[in-house]
């Protein structure tokens, strides 16, 4: 017989709590501690405990290094970001904005997989998956099994049945499981869910790709133990009116977290960009605000255009607003910007934009950002086939990059720079034919300009 109880759980952290708070005590966060009501199943009175399974320990020497080759999911930019491909036993779990393709780039990905794949659909009917498949120019695969179940005591026999190579699940939030007596979506179900889904990955030896929901703030939606449970997560970036996204590794257990996948939304689905520095438009450097910087983003480097706008706030307070950059990364830049450089910002507006609807993490961008509001600031373009790459301090020193300087200087002299500015710390081993290398103190020198 089961007994139910009213538990509350942070849905932040995850921990469970015997009464409602306004503030989790653990987490410190306000507003996150909700009721739900779950389920106990009681052993009856005299009845034999179930017998415990057998294991054996074993020696690392005795361990066969084999078993884990990894199965490529024949997307190059997926299996760079996952480290070489998918681990045998793996759990992965990918979360991204409504919209930005998370379930357009797994079902692709097991469409073109040369392997058996279960892709259970709690959000979709066959027939819409059918047509996303037939809008992809790949609907005749019949090694992709569609499962549109949200029970996981019917889904796991079935699984067992078909014993796949690979299974998808999209999402983890629509899923509920016997064992927790409360709705789907839940803390508890998450939670439960996915551990029923990493016991079964880890005794067969099965990947399973996770699609999950976030919230509002832009984390993954459900308790945080979640991203803690499974081997791998990934954040699918973008924006959703931009052809553009980046697929990066917040958590990887098998592979660098450094390494992104650059896509292209197009009529057929997610392509791989290629040539990243192509995303660039042919107009920048024509009009003032505008600045070209090299970034590093694991292996490989590109340019990105940096768009700002300074101008005289109408309003009481000026507005700082940012698309594709740290807010409070520019907020630091701006207040070196009038410290060191002599710049007056107090009573104007600032706009920065990433263009291409990429998200940059990388401080290599901050002297292109500088330049960009000195050249709005000024009113006045910046000499055209010029890029910066460099990080500024608070001092309002140029620092070095931590990337791979010798790849960002050869990749600007293959779409024409001229001439870049970098930090007169930055080591350099060789420079390209045609490229000028700029070394540059202080990031007043950007005055030099103009």
């Amino acid at each position: 017989m089961a007994k139910s109880g009213k538990i509350y759980y942070c849905q932040n952290c995850g921990t469970r709590h015997t009464q409602w708070m306004g503030q989790c005590p653990v987490c410190k966060q306000w507003n996150t501690i909700v009721e739900e009501v779950v389920s106990r199943r009681d052993v009856k009175k005299g009845a034999a405990a179930p017998a415990p399974k057998r294991v054996r320990t074993l020696r690392l020497t005795d361990i066969d290094g084999q078993s884990g080759r990894r199965l490529t999911t024949s997307d190059s930019e997926l299996d760079t970001v996952l480290g070489g491909g998918l681990v045998p036993g793996s759990v992965t779990l990918l979360g991204g904005e409504p919209g930005i393709g998370k379930s357009t780039l797994l079902l692709q990905a097991a469409l073109r997989m040369p392997y058996k794949v279960l892709y259970v659909s709690g959000e979709e009917s066959p027939a819409q998956i059918k047509m996303r498949a037939r809008r992809l120019g790949m609907d005749e695969n019949n090694r992709v099994l569609i499962l549109p179940e949200t029970h996981m005591q019917t889904i796991l026999p079935e699984a067992q049945r078909e014993q796949p190579q690979v299974i998808v699940v999209d999402s983890i939030q629509t899923l509920h499981t016997d064992y927790v007596d409360s709705s789907p979506g839940s803390v508890s179900q998450i939670r439960e869910t996915a551990a029923e889904w990493i016991r079964y990955a880890k005794e067969t030896g099965t990947p399973v790709l996770l699609i999950g929901h976030i919230t509002k703030e832009g984390v993954i939606a459900g308790p945080k133990v979640l991203e803690h449970m499974v081997d791998t997560v990934l954040q699918f970036e973008g924006d959703r009116y931009h052809r553009f996204r980046i697929l990066r590794a917040l958590k990887n257990r098998y592979g660098n977290t450094r390494e992104i996948g650059l896509y292209e939304m197009t009529a057929k689905g997610l392509e791989p960009v290629q040539n990243p520095s192509g995303i660039i438009p042919g107009t920048h450097g024509e009009a003032s605000g505008t600045a070209l910087g090299m970034v590093s983003e694991g292996v490989r480097s590109f340019a990105v255009e940096t768009q700002a706008l300074v101008s005289p706030s109408v309003y009481g307070t000026p507005q700082r607003s940012v698309t594709g950059y740290d807010l409070k990364r520019l907020h630091m830049i701006l207040a070196v910007l009038e410290k060191r450089a002599g710049m007056r910002l107090l009573q104007n507006d600032v706009f920065l934009n990433i263009t291409g609807g990429l998200r940059i993490t990388d401080t290599a961008l901050d002297l292109a950002v500088a330049a960009a509001l000195i050249s709005s600031y000024e009113d006045e373009p910046l000499p055209p086939d010029t890029a910066f790459m460099g990080e500024i301090g608070l001092t309002g020193e140029i620092r070095p990059v931590s990337g791979d300087a010798r790849q960002a200087l050869h990749e600007a002299a293959k779409i024409g720079i001229r001439k870049i500015y970098v930090s007169a710390h930055q080591s350099l081993e060789s420079v390209p034919d045609g490229l000028e290398v700029v070394r540059w103190m202080k990031v007043s020198q950007l005055y030099h300009l103009f």
